[in-house]
């Protein structure tokens, strides 16, 4: 055997179980046929953060009246330098990949992975075929932007999210079809910058997967920005053939045809598993996903798959924990399966969202009978001085044993609050052990222990 684990992809999936791998001594090797680090490095996560990070400064100079600082002169954002910004950052993350691929003694297989069978990978570079065998393979291929069929992206009026982070000009109008984590933060950027965005989505209420009290809240922070968003609506056309794009949309109103220079669509991902040997090996899939045990196990021995490519939700911190509990199991360890009902999701808006557990309807749903505290911003002394009042925090507790269901969070910063939730969660805690949690003040996350605290009636600052 070459190797004891091929890996085939390199994102936060595969590059991170590579790593894993090699600290418990089995001798690793990664396909990647593009970037190190995938999508997420290269096309989504990092690159989408610097180009919000812009945004932000950006909003920051134009509104610095409201801090008692005078900026004199044009406030001009240099779009083609807040995008170079941005692959300069990817650029770097990739650079630090290679590093810690060297440090861990990871050899780099460059092109296009197949499995040839259970123990073989055949690697495709630019026609050159080389096979490697290994005694372990995982799959981690990862995601593409999905398509709706009457909507097919053409990169230069319809475009998905790779594009939309590398446009040559800032257009004067965009609309955006889908209001998840990429179609939301797209929004909020391209608004910034002072584009006039129309942001179209199918369900009730815009991130669809959040608490209805949350997705309300940036509902409102999102119109109150300018931007025009439009819930409960479909989209059934976009004639591209004129100078703009013509977007038909209907909704209980009826139909509207709205023109943009650009449609951005942003309905979701696609697992990439066309042509790595899937079908040949018989290996199962479920859903049009590959179907997989707690360890990542597929139905044919020494084949394991994570990340987009299996059930579960399409994060890059996911991808993580699935890659590690998956080497670790193989290396023999006894391994904890990844505990899916205790997932965070971040959405990098401004304001920010993030949840973790069940949103209130879904708690009532499951039967439990519940407390719900909820403590906003406008009360907060650090958003206050920040000048960040929008949002709040909400939190759900089992009224009987007094478990915490379920965080969410809107507002600045809370993605980097919701990590607290997730430990206490994880450790079990009690909605009174949080609320005698002391907090340091003033910081936003005082909001948690005040959030506990109305729960119980014990709130003291609302």
């Amino acid at each position: 055997m070459n190797y004891d684990l091929i890996v085939i992809g390199s994102g936060p999936g595969g590059y991170v179980a590579a790593i894993r791998a090699s600290q418990l001594g089995l001798k690793t090797a990664v396909v990647e046929r593009a970037e190190l680090g995938g999508i997420c490095l290269n096309w989504g996560c990092i690159p989408t953060k610097a180009l919000l990070k812009s945004a932000q400064v950006y909003e920051y100079i134009k509104h610095s009246e409201d801090y008692g600082i005078t900026v004199e002169g044009e406030i001009k954002a240099d779009f083609t330098k807040i995008v170079e910004r941005s692959r300069n950052v990817a650029a770097g993350m990739s650079k630090g990949i290679q590093f810690l691929f060297k440090k861990n003694k990871i050899d780099v297989i460059t092109g296009f992975g197949k499995l040839k069978n259970n123990q073989t990978v055949i690697v495709d570079n630019n026609g050159e075929l080389t096979e490697y065998t290994a005694k372990h393979i995982m799959l981690a291929t990862g995601a593409r932007a999905k398509e709706l069929p009457n909507i097919k992206i053409d990169n230069e009026k319809i475009i998905g999210y790779r594009k939309a982070l590398t446009l040559e000009k800032l257009p004067e109008s965009m609309v955006i079809i889908g209001s998840g984590a990429i179609g939301s933060e797209f929004a909020y950027f391209y608004n910034a910058m002072g584009v006039k965005v129309t942001l179209v989505e199918f369900m009730p209420t815009i991130v669809p997967n959040e608490d209805e009290d949350v997705a309300k809240q940036l509902g409102r922070s999102f119109k109150k920005a300018k931007m025009k968003v439009m819930v409960g609506t479909s989209v059934k056309s976009v004639d591209t053939s004129g100078n703009l794009c013509k977007v038909v949309v209907e909704n209980k109103k009826g139909e509207e045809t709205i023109e943009a220079e650009i449609v951005l669509s942003a309905v979701g991902v696609q697992p990439n598993l066309e042509n790595i040997g899937i079908e040949e090996l018989g290996i199962e899939l479920e859903k049009g996903k590959v179907k997989v045990d707690y360890y990542y196990c597929t139905n044919i021995e020494n084949i394991y798959a994570i990340g987009d490519i299996v059930h579960g939700p399409s994060l890059a911190h996911v991808s993580s924990a699935e890659g590690i509990t998956c080497v670790e199991k193989i290396a023999g360890m006894e391994v904890e399966p990844v505990d899916y009902k205790n997932i965070p999701g971040c959405t990098y808006t401004s304001p920010e969202v993030a949840s973790v557990g069940m949103t209130e309807k879904m708690a009532i749903e499951a039967g439990y009978e519940i407390k719900v505290g909820k403590f906003p911003f406008t009360a907060s002394g650090k958003a206050s001085a920040a000048g960040t009042k929008d949002g709040f925090v909400k939190l759900i507790f089992d009224a009987k044993y007094g478990e915490l269901l379920g965080g969410h969070m809107v507002g600045a910063n809370v993605t980097e609050m919701i990590a607290e939730i997730v430990a206490i969660r994880k450790l079990e805690t009690t909605g009174h052990d949080l609320i005698k949690t002391i907090h340091p003040h003033p910081t936003m996350s005082e909001a948690i222990m005040e959030a506990a605290a109305a729960a119980y009636d014990e709130v003291i600052h609302i």
